[in-house]
Parts: C-alpha cells; structure tokens; sequence
C-alpha cells in the first residue's frame, strides 16, 4: 500500500525535521490517526516528495522526520480540462476524476446550458480547490492541478489558441476521438460541456478558434465522468502511463 499523502507550503530537505500541523496535521493526528513509526509522504503540490516517518503524534499535530526528498518531474503531454459547471455532486465528482487520472490544469467553464450560475466566483472557487487538493492527496499526486478562475467562451476560444491540440467532445460529431493523433503533442485543450450540451454558437465559437470536435463514442457520456474517460484515452498514446 502507498503511504498516505499530506500537502505542506513550507519547503523541505532530506534530514530535516518538520512539525505538520494546522488542518493537516488535525487531519493526520485525529482523522487518520497516524501513529509514531508510521511513513508518511509529504508533498508541495509542485513535484516535490518528502517520504517522512512519524517521530512523535499530538492533538493535532505530527513530528516528522524527513528521510528522503524525491522530485518527480512534470510531464507531457500536458493537459489541461476544460470542465463546465455541474449541478451539485456532480461537479465535484468531474474536478474529482480529472485530479486523479492526472490534469495539469482545470479551467470552471460557465456554459450557455449551464444549470448551475455562480454569483460568488471566490467563495466557489475556494471549494473547488479544496475539492481538487484532497483529490490530490487521494490519488497520491505530487502535482496539484493549476485552478484557474471562471472563464466564459470567450475567455477559452482564448485557451484554445495556446495550445497545440484542442478538442471538444460533442455527441453528434462526426469524427471520432480515436482519428485524432496525440502521441507528439505537448499540450492539448480537453473541453466537456455540461448537462444540457454545448450550443451551437459555442461549437461554432469553439472551430473558428481552431479546436477540433469529437465524440467519445456511440453512448453519451455524462459531464461528471466523460472528460476523465477522455483523458484516459489520451494517456494511453502516451508515454505517460509507461
């Protein structure tokens, strides 16, 4: 079994030793219930590993020691998600699957057919990364996936433009996700519309900038799970998941 994961802001080195403390270390010490002798990893969200073994445990705190740092390198092709807003728990569960199965960047999308309107973007957008960040820690990442502000189709026609490759995925296209070639590319745009599917302006606004539609499929997909698959698929044509 892996060791569990716990997000630190502070840096750290091999031999050092460190105190977790705050939500983390209430996390570890009440919730987990980590003991002395244990290994723990800790992480700075942007690549570097700590594997730590527990020296002494409080109320809510850990004592660690740090016995090795390891630095995993970013890797290509990055990717960057996308996601319209959902409807209640299936928004949570999209930013969810995209952390785990390995997104660099998520991108909240308010579509035209998008239930869901936020009138406060800074207090959803804190509970979107503390959905992201305990994704993080659930699938072991060293990486945190970059969270960027709500972004309207204007604002993503943007997006689609800085990227190598962009793709949307839309139930009534014509080419298939399996025609498009990604083993070379470095960076590649995933956009998943929401429940109510994306508009025919939004398509079109989506071609003109250069992005390419595709279906997954015969079935149609859900928001909540069909950029994961997506993603998923992308991966396996790279050397990512060697």
């Amino acid at each position: 079994m892996t060791n569990p994961v716990f997000i630190v802001d502070s840096p750290f080195t091999a031999g050092q030793t460190i105190r977790l403390d705050g939500e983390e270390g209430r996390h570890a010490a009440t919730v987990k219930r980590i003991r002395v002798g244990e290994v723990i990893d800790i992480i700075d969200g942007q690549g570097n590993r700590g594997k730590c073994l527990v020296q002494a445990v409080g109320k809510d705190w850990l004592e660690l020691n740090v016995e090795a740092v390891i630095q995993e390198p970013a890797t290509e092709p990055r990717i960057t998600a996308v996601q319209a807003l959902a409807k209640g728990d299936r928004g949570d569960l999209a930013l969810e699957m995209l952390t785990e199965v390995g997104v660099d960047v998520i991108v909240p999308w308010a579509a035209e057919h998008s239930v869901v309107k936020i009138d406060d973007s800074a207090k959803a957008h804190k509970k979107w990364q503390r959905t992201i960040t305990e994704a993080t820690k659930q699938s072991r990442r060293s990486w945190l996936p970059d969270l960027l502000s709500l972004h309207r189709t204007a604002d993503v026609c943007e997006l689609i433009k800085e990227h190598e490759l962009a793709l949307v995925l839309h139930e009534s296209a014509e080419r298939t996700f399996a025609e498009v070639e990604v083993s070379d590319v470095r960076s590649i745009l995933l956009i998943i519309g929401p429940e109510g599917g994306i508009s025919p302006t939004e398509l079109s606004d989506f071609e003109q900038a250069g992005a390419i539609v595709v279906r997954m499929g015969s079935s149609v997909m859900r928001t909540s799970t069909a950029g994961a698959v997506a993603v998923g698929a992308i991966l396996a044509q790279t050397n990512r998941w060697s």
